[in-house]
């Protein structure tokens, strides 16, 4: 895989993403068999934890769009290999059953194999927004 075509697919996802496609057609960007995986406290948040499927996409987009309203998305920087994509910025998130604001700052790899994404890892600070989302 060329650096330019994994650029070119972090965009797409990026676009997609930025856009409010449907959460299924975002997937599509991404391997039936992908490995996803954001580290974390996967009893508070739904989409954190390790696991395998494109559904784990389109369950990320409809389950963080159900619980967060997004104040804001800054992109940094996206840079390639010949194997990856990686996408740098900041991310502030209103959680809608606390009202409590979340600012973190973020790094999503993507693996990308032939046209698809085969593995997502988004590093941020899932402990502050597990926080977050807990009532007090």
């Amino acid at each position: 895989m060329s650096v330019k075509k994994n650029l070119d697919i972090a965009q797409q996802f990026l676009a997609k993403l930025g856009s409010g496609a449907a959460p299924e057609e975002i997937a599509q960007l991404f391997s039936a068999d992908l490995d996803w995986n954001i580290p974390g406290d996967s009893g508070v948040l739904p989409w954190v934890g390790h696991r395998v499927g494109r559904e784990a996409v389109a369950d990320f987009v409809r389950d963080s769009g159900q619980m967060i309203e997004r104040l804001g998305l800054e992109i940094h920087d996206v840079i390639a290999s010949d194997e990856r994509a990686i996408i740098f910025g900041e991310l502030a998130t209103r959680v809608k059953s606390t009202g409590k604001v979340i600012q973190t700052a973020y790094a999503i790899v993507l693996t990308v194999v032939g046209d698809e994404i085969t593995r997502f890892l988004m590093l941020e600070d899932s402990f502050a927004t597990a926080e977050a989302a807990r009532a007090d």
